[in-house]
């Protein structure tokens, strides 16, 4: 049976699979729609079996908020050219839904979640997607927030989820953009564990200025540096980015208080790729 061009551009519609794998596929089962969607789905799936042991440290992070909810989530792909597609982006962005609204516990039952909007488990749109976009794809991470909810998500590489007790979009507006430049890791020193406390000061009593004072006044230095340096890394003891006469604290004082915050950075921790572009692409070409 001849395959036809029209034959080839609905398969691949159908599928997201490319055309010439669409090609052979109906060459295969003599034009036969259905048994072609089968097997590309098969060899999909085998393929992306096998993209699982690339390394995937690129991606977005998207957020979605409702009335009472907001989630975010980290996907992670294998380039960044891929993270500025359409059809990633569409499948993060409902990705970061499906967790507001499913509120799975982790990733595997997000993973186990039925997508309302195609009928299947997380984990075969996922590997449909592997199949059709060509990389390793990857749900590292999300977070849930009850309460109101307010989120920054700058270019894909940075979000924050904030939740307080009262609403105020501007000023909440202004705590995420701030978290998202200053990096807050805690909310308040009340928050700071122990054994960050003393990593820091052991780091501190160590320094080659303190050498030859007096271990009385080596602590008291020190402990003037230690309320400086874990000020820095809380949220409420920091100088707020737009007005760095008064604290965060200060800024929120009789207005609100924060309940919690998340930040993620894009592939934070993660092995990233040594290969360029130009042998990624040279690589697609000759599978």
């Amino acid at each position: 049976m001849e395959i036809t061009a029209t034959m080839v551009k609905e398969l691949r519609e159908k599928t997201g699979a490319g055309m010439m794998d669409c090609k052979k596929a109906l060459a295969e089962v003599d034009g036969d729609m259905e048994k072609a969607m089968e097997a590309l789905r098969q060899k999909g799936i085998a393929s992306a079996e096998k993209k699982m042991g690339r390394i995937a440290a690129e991606g977005l992070v998207a957020s979605y908020v409702n009335d009472t909810t907001g989630a975010m989530i980290e996907v992670n792909c294998e380039t960044d050219f891929v993270a500025k597609n359409d059809e990633f982006k569409e499948l993060c962005s409902g990705l970061a839904e499906l967790v507001a609204t499913a509120k799975p516990a982790d990733v595997d039952a997000l993973l186990a979640t039925v997508c309302p909007k195609c009928g299947k488990p997380v984990a075969d749109v996922i590997k449909e997607k592997i199949a059709s976009i060509g990389e390793k794809i990857t749900i590292r991470r999300f977070e849930l927030l009850e309460g109101n909810i307010a989120t920054y998500i700058h270019n894909g590489k940075i979000g924050v989820l904030l939740s307080t007790d009262k609403k105020d979009e501007a000023l909440m507006k202004d705590l995420c953009l701030h978290i998202t430049s200053c990096a807050p890791e805690f909310l308040s020193s009340n928050d700071i564990p122990a054994e960050v406390r003393e990593e820091e000061k052991r780091i501190e009593m160590g320094k080659e200025d303190l050498a030859n004072k007096p271990e009385n006044i080596r602590e008291k230095i020190v402990e003037g540096r230690l309320h400086k340096i874990l000020a820095q890394k809380c949220l409420l003891e920091q100088p707020f980015v737009k007005d760095p006469s008064q604290t965060v604290a200060q800024l929120i004082e009789g207005k609100l208080t924060v309940n919690k915050f998340v930040k993620y950075n894009l592939g934070e921790g993660l092995e990233k790729r040594s290969e360029n572009f130009a042998d990624e692409v040279m690589k697609q070409i000759q599978q």
